[in-house]
């Protein structure tokens, strides 16, 4: 359809085809510009297990669990290694939505937990793997929003809160967030500019957090989950307390535009310590 219409650029929207490689590829082939980021990118953080491992390398901390498709049986290895007062979550490897996910206190349950979540992942992913990480209980949710432009700068535009949700669904997002001291705030966003960073990311996308309410301010008090490659229908709490049209400067730098052009170019954290980091990245 694009090639019909004469487009030089595809947008895919914030779903359905926005984290499609196959569709980002086809498009590269045909000199068409795919408004999102690089087949590679997509690649990498459709995969929840490679994402982690990338996070593990980067030194992001992230939840203790299995690494890669885990089957039943280390699934309940997993389980009983957390010994007492043992909790877990199930999760699947592709997609996000909540979809595929599944909290398991009872290792009686495991079996029938596993299965539903293998059998959601199917269904909507086309992709039945899972894998298990250690329940952090008194958790909340943050996710930074990142921009990225196809010359290697990589800039935030600060995070949003989006604790409260229902059945692992998001309801409300608060911006900025009202339960972040400024260090631990400091110390989340660089970690997602680091992630981006490292996977040379080139357009927006969010990188997501669990705070671990429980740790305090220490080195566990935060963790990596997952990075959704693609606009995100929460952009737009963003855009109402930042006052910028992220559409507008995603489709500027699939262009090729630099952020600086943008005015959102951002000075490097001075510390570069990710879990030590106490000071916020500021506009230049």
């Amino acid at each position: 359809m694009a090639k019909a219409a004469g487009c030089d650029a595809l947008h895919p929207g914030y779903g359905f085809l926005s984290e499609n490689t196959q569709l980002a590829r086809r498009c590269a082939e045909e000199k068409i510009v795919f408004v999102g980021p690089s087949p590679e990118a997509l690649d990498l953080f459709g995969d929840k297990a490679k994402a982690k491992a990338l996070a593990k390398k980067c030194g992001v901390p992230i939840i203790a669990g299995t690494s890669g498709a885990t089957s039943l049986e280390e699934t309940k290895a997993f389980f009983a290694s957390l010994g007492a007062n043992a909790a877990v979550m199930i999760k699947a490897i592709a997609g996000g939505g909540g979809r595929g996910m599944r909290v398991v206190e009872d290792a009686a349950k495991l079996d029938e937990a596993y299965a539903r979540c293998q059998s959601e992942a199917k269904a909507a992913f086309g992709n039945d793997a899972v894998y298990v990480e250690r329940l952090i209980r008194k958790a909340r949710h943050i996710e930074v929003q990142i921009i990225g432009d196809r010359h290697g700068a990589i800039s935030h535009l600060w995070e949003r809160e989006c604790t409260i949700q229902r059945r692992n669904q998001k309801l409300i997002e608060v911006a900025p967030s009202p339960s972040l001291s400024e260090a631990l705030r400091a110390r989340i966003i660089e970690a997602a500019k680091q992630l981006a960073t490292a996977a040379r990311y080139d357009n927006l996308g969010t990188f997501e957090f669990l705070v671990d309410d429980e740790a305090g301010e220490g080195e566990g008090a935060f963790a990596f989950i997952e990075a959704n490659p693609r606009l995100q229908v929460e952009h737009t709490v963003t855009e109402a307390v930042l006052g910028i049209d992220l559409v507008r400067s995603q489709l500027a730098v699939a262009a090729g535009a630099t952020l600086a052009s943008l005015g959102l170019a951002q000075a490097p954290c001075r510390c570069r310590a990710v879990m030590r980091c106490s000071c916020a990245s500021t506009w230049r």
